[in-house]
Order: structure tokens, then sequence, then C-alpha cells
């Protein structure tokens, strides 16, 4: 006997289909090309300088940092040798900003001792939240969060937008939060940031699931080239995942040696025997990316080409590096 179809069985694939086709409507992303990695360290290309070009916007990643140690201290240190020949103005922080006790001497402690010579030079600071971050720390003045726990800042020289969220608490107001901002963005350069890594080897926390699941929908549909994160102590570039890039830089002060675990086929290149950092250059369509220990090594690098609309071709860089910022309603 032959199967008759029912048309209201076919409803919910043909307005898949229609949302897919319509990449022109006002709420419908326009289909991108994935991203991919068009260079990286390995034996044969040992390093891939950073082309401290100009009018590209330079920053830098920490993550899992505020101990007040002299781990966190030395990197810091090697945070300012580092901007002496690649100045840039802007780090981002992927959360655990501070560990322990949180008064105002513990914030001078923790975080204005140690990053002195660049606040001194002007440096701004962009956090996001951790697990172990109090949630008074988006009202201190010095994490540029303007009292907002999630929230958005861009730089509008560059076609260049970051969205800070908190992964402490991803609420559903968070989320469609999240999903509206990145779909109203007009920039090439969507990057997610984030304490829970979605992806990771961690032995001790590894990919949170949920988060995935909540999270990496909206990523896919907006537009997200580059997530970053923390939470595991080590440093871990990912394998792209479903055309996205996730990093783990969760060893700015804290340091769990030896637990990226060898078996999980998620890690392109990792480092956990010492404290790192991750340097950044955005020029263009191509983000240039060095991932620096305590020391000066250079433990990771490579070129990211972000997800472009297909059938677009790249942009060359824009101007200067200056940032503003959206909070939540």
């Amino acid at each position: 006997m032959k199967k008759r179809w029912n048309i209201r069985s076919l409803i919910p694939v043909l307005l898949l289909a229609v949302s897919f086709a319509c990449s022109t409507c006002s709420h419908s992303p326009q289909p991108t090309t994935p991203v991919t990695v068009e260079a990286e360290q390995s034996i044969v290309h040992p390093l891939v300088p950073l082309p401290n070009a100009k009018d590209s916007f330079k920053f830098v990643v920490i993550g899992d940092f505020g101990t007040g140690t002299r781990q966190q201290f030395d990197l810091a240190a090697e945070m300012d040798r580092f901007r002496q020949t690649f100045p840039y103005q802007t780090v981002i922080t992927v959360g655990d900003n501070l560990y322990g006790r949180q008064r105002a001497v513990d914030f001078k402690k923790k975080f204005e001792d140690p990053y002195k010579p660049l606040l001194d030079a002007g440096v701004k600071f962009y956090a996001s939240l951790g697990n172990h971050d109090i949630r008074e720390q988006p009202s201190y003045k010095l994490f540029n969060m303007n009292g907002q726990y999630y929230y958005s800042f861009k730089t509008p020289a560059q076609s260049i937008r970051f969205f800070m969220l908190d992964t402490n608490y991803m609420s559903p107001e968070q989320r469609d939060w999240m999903d509206k901002e990145m779909k109203s963005s007009g920039e090439g350069w969507k990057i997610a940031v984030f304490h829970h890594p979605l992806y990771s080897s961690g032995g001790r926390h590894g990919s949170d699931l949920k988060l995935r699941e909540i999270m990496e929908p909206v990523f896919l549909e907006d537009g997200v080239s580059v997530v970053l994160s923390g939470h595991d102590h080590f440093y871990e570039r990912i394998v792209p995942q479903h055309g996205i890039v996730y990093f783990v830089v969760g060893s700015g002060g804290q340091l769990a040696r030896g637990d990226i675990q060898k078996n999980t086929g998620l890690t392109d290149k990792g480092f956990d025997t010492g404290n790192a950092f991750m340097a950044v250059e955005i020029v263009g369509d191509k983000m240039y990316f060095n991932a620096v220990e305590t020391g000066g090594g250079v433990v990771d690098s490579g070129i990211i080409a972000r997800r472009m609309p297909v059938g677009t071709k790249p942009k060359p860089a824009a101007g200067a590096s200056q940032t503003t910022t959206t909070s939540q309603p």
C-alpha cells in the first residue's frame, strides 16, 4: 500500500526549509562559511608571528588568574614585557578573576598589584564572571562591566563585537538577550566570552554539555566565529566544532598540571605544564593568535579566518581600536 503524506505533518519541515532559504529575511541569518584555521604552529612552522599591524585590534585573554600568588605575578610581568613590542590596550577575562576572600584589600592584592604596569599604561580589562567570583564584581570599576552580569562591547573602528556572558546562571532572559544582541549585531567578528567551556579535555571539569545544548545553537545561527572560556586550568585550542573555534584559556594564575586528557579527540593544541595567556590580533577578516607562557615561549600560534556570508570576499583591516559598550536591558 502506498504511503500518503499528511500535509500537516510536513509543515514543520517546510518551515525549517524556508528559514534556511530566506537568507535576506530580517529574522533569518545569512548562511556563512565555517571558520577555518589557515595556519598553525607545527614542527614545520614553529611560529606564526603576530603581524603587529598599525591599525589592527590587539588584545590579550586571561582566565582563572586572581590568586595573588607568585605564578600570577610572573605571568603578569610577562604580559607587561610582551606589551612593549605588541602594544595592546585591551585584556579580556574569562572569569575567576579573584579566588578566596574578595574585600577591597583582596582586589588590590590579586588584581591591581599584579597588573599595575598595565593599568598605569591605560590598558582596559573587560571581565566576565566565573564560579569563584562574587556577584558584586560587576560594580568594580576596573572590570568595566558597568554593573551588568552580561553585556557586549565593540570596537567601532573595526568590525568586531565581544559578547561577555555569565554562565554561572544561563537564565532564559540572558539567552534571549544573547540571541537578540547577536542577531542585531552588524559586526563581522562575533566573539563569545564566558567561563564554563562548552568543549574541553579537562579531567577535572571538561565539557559542559548542558550549557552546550543551550548556547551552541545560538552561536551557530547567529554567526559566532570564536569562543573564549576558562574554568579548566590550562590552555587548549579545540578542533573546530561545527565551524567554530573554541579556546580554553584558564591558566592565568591557577594551573592544573597534566589535566588535559589525551583521549577526547578535542585537542588541536594543549599546554598544561605552565601558566599562559593568549595574545590576539585581528586584521580585517583574519585573527592571529599566540599562546604565551611565563618566560615568553609561544606554545601555540596560528591564523583563523572568520565565518563569512556565503559568496562574499574578505575585507581589508580597518582603523584604530576604541570601544563602546552595550549592556543588557
